[in-house]
């Protein structure tokens, strides 16, 4: 996909990730800062120490839990800055067959 592409589907991506954040920070109440749409070759998304949530702008067109996990993810983290046991507790609140969902990203190309 190239900058045109990006450039394209960056505001919907944007709003659909603002909108599932405020969805599902409803049953974290974690203090989100800055939300970013990038155009990331390696990752999905990316939390900060700063509470920073990073989001690829191709998101938008992964299927629905697909995109949910992804937020939530990155959400997640801003209450576990890791991958613990806590972490995958906090996923699983939202998310229940995260280990599903995260077997069918192994199977994408970014």
């Amino acid at each position: 996909m190239s900058r045109r592409d990006y450039l394209k589907y960056k505001e919907t991506a944007r709003a659909l990730v603002k909108t599932r954040l405020a969805y599902f920070n409803t049953f974290y109440g974690f203090d989100i800062g800055r939300v970013a749409i990038k155009n990331s070759r390696t990752r999905w998304g990316s939390c900060s120490k700063k509470g920073n949530l990073n989001f690829n702008y191709k998101v938008v067109l992964l299927p629905q839990d697909m995109a949910d996990y992804v937020i939530v993810h990155e959400l997640c983290h801003l209450g576990e800055f890791n991958h613990s046991p806590k972490f995958w507790a906090l996923v699983s609140r939202n998310i229940p067959n995260w280990k599903i969902i995260r077997k069918k990203f192994k199977k994408l190309v970014l």
